[in-house]
């Protein structure tokens, strides 16, 4: 019995002490992956504002309720001196409602059911676009941050970001690694309410100069059945 055990010893132990330095490597390979990666998205997120700030260009708002699309909104916008976006709207007044006071009321409220509501997402919205080099090093410090292939894209790597603003938020970030660009975000989060859910689809695009943009932002307010897609066009230098 006693060499029974004396063998099992001698044969099994080693192996599992190669394992776990083997597991131990691994695991230290992957924070460095980690580390060198989220240092490399804060860097890109950075310069790009940076660079952004040089721009001004055209935004179009599409908004939807239910699948139907109830207002187009155009504005010309720059980043002001704090980084964030500063619109100046560049659509004509709106004309005055048709008909009786009533028919008036009832319209007007209806707008108001969605208009609140959407001016909310887009100020969320904001929030969150473009990604923050500050919240990004916060959740990498919280140990909110992972990495991960992305399928069939081998020059890509997400990074998946919880708790990045809201408590139960999360950020999966699409970077790629040689040009050192952020390719696209996915956000799912919610308004007041966790169970108020809004998604962001977020893709990006690089001018000739290679800043890297938002091209566009769909965003989907679960419970309101509210999208609104945003499209950003003609970047111009100051």
């Amino acid at each position: 019995m006693k060499n029974t055990q004396f063998r099992f010893a001698k044969t099994v132990l080693p192996l599992l002490a190669f394992a776990a330095l083997a597991f131990t490597g691994l695991a230290v390979a992957q924070n460095q992956e980690l580390q060198e990666r989220v240092a490399e998205v804060k860097q890109a997120a950075a310069q790009n504002k940076q660079q952004l700030s040089q721009y001004t260009w055209t935004e179009q708002v599409n908004i939807s309720l239910k699948g139907e699309l109830k207002k187009t909104q155009h504005y010309q916008v720059r980043n002001g001196p704090d980084g964030k976006p500063v619109k100046t709207s560049l659509d004509p007044p709106p004309a005055p409602e048709e008909g009786g006071r009533l028919k008036k009321h009832i319209v007007e409220k209806k707008k108001e059911e969605y208009k609140d509501y959407a001016e909310q997402m887009k100020a969320l919205a904001q929030q969150y676009v473009p990604p923050d080099k500050d919240l990004i090093q916060q959740a990498y410090a919280q140990g909110n941050v992972s990495i991960g292939p992305v399928a069939e894209m081998p020059n890509q790597i997400q990074l998946i970001i919880k708790n990045y603003l809201k408590p139960g938020d999360s950020m999966t970030l699409v970077f790629d690694k040689t040009a050192k660009k952020i390719v696209a975000v996915k956000i799912a989060s919610y308004m007041d309410d966790p169970k108020d859910a809004m998604t962001l689809d977020v893709q990006f695009t690089q001018l000739p100069d290679g800043t890297n943009h938002v091209s566009s932002v769909a965003m989907n307010g679960t419970s309101k059945e509210l999208n609104i897609a945003t499209l950003n066009s003609n970047y111009q230098h100051l």
